[in-house]
């Protein structure tokens, strides 16, 4: 199949929905064959069965840090490899510094933080042994900078993610190693939609979005973010590396916030 990922065997995390869904659906678009990893067996199926050779669902948990070498040990199995790897999976629970920050550090940390660096692991060690290149993308936030009030715990994970984008990439960029990150803005996602729910916003919230928080009044989707990933993944954006890419709709630095531009 040709793509700009054809001939590439991708593993993402977080696949059965929202960002993850839409990268690993992409990517198989390009050519890839493609590993669909979420904790529910029951959710990848159907993503996976339309692709029987291309794609292969793995359900396990990312807070036990044999994740990591479950994941690989299918992948190896079905596609002989892995080239690139998209650490996409994340949770994202309210917190503040007058929650319960205890119970909640080590879960997001596990699973936004841990298992993306064992993942990781796992490929620069794969990689290194078969004398190959490889390809991270790490899906960030645009939090990973300071956050917003109700995600303390959540944007702290970001801006860790992101210093281990850098720290990778600059000690491995000699073995051929790419490791870049997506900061990726305010998304519809089914998380974020269940989300909204839960905090009492009414069913149509997504479609009177304020602009100074959407300047197009419209949130990012999934595939749109699926877009720059594959692009990331892909030879395209080669060289670059250690880069952390902001997919948003406005520029971070010197912006009008108050004016809603």
């Amino acid at each position: 199949m040709n793509g700009v990922l054809a001939k590439k065997r991708v593993v993402v995390t977080g696949a059965s929905s929202g960002i993850g869904a839409a990268i690993a659906q992409t990517a198989l678009q390009e050519g890839a064959q493609v590993v669909f990893h979420a904790l529910d067996q029951a959710e990848l199926v159907p993503l996976v069965e339309p692709y029987p050779g291309q794609a292969i669902s793995v359900a396990c948990d990312l807070s036990d840090p044999a994740a990591a070498k479950t994941i690989f040990t299918a992948a190896n199995e079905a596609f002989g490899g892995v080239d690139c790897l998209v650490n996409s999976a994340g949770i994202f629970p309210r917190s503040t510094i007058d929650t319960d920050v205890l119970s909640q550090f080590d879960p997001v940390f596990h699973i936004n933080v841990r298992a993306p660096l064992l993942l990781s692991q796992a490929l620069i060690h794969q990689c290194r042994e078969r004398g190959q290149a490889g390809t991270i993308v790490n899906i960030g936030s645009i939090n990973a900078y300071c956050g917003a009030d109700l995600i303390l715990i959540y944007s702290m994970s970001k801006g860790a993610l992101m210093t281990m984008t850098r720290n990778l990439a600059d000690t491995h960029g000699a073995e051929g190693i790419r490791v870049n990150q997506l900061n990726v803005g305010w998304t519809l996602t089914e998380g974020e939609i269940r989300t909204q729910r839960e905090m009492g916003s009414p069913d149509d919230w997504h479609t009177k979005i304020d602009t100074a928080g959407a300047p197009r009044g419209t949130l990012l989707m999934p595939s749109e973010v699926a877009e720059h990933a594959v692009f990331w993944l892909s030879d395209k954006s080669a060289p670059v590396n250690g880069a952390v890419y902001e997919v948003e709709q406005y520029p971070v630095i010197g912006r009008n916030r108050a004016a809603g531009k």
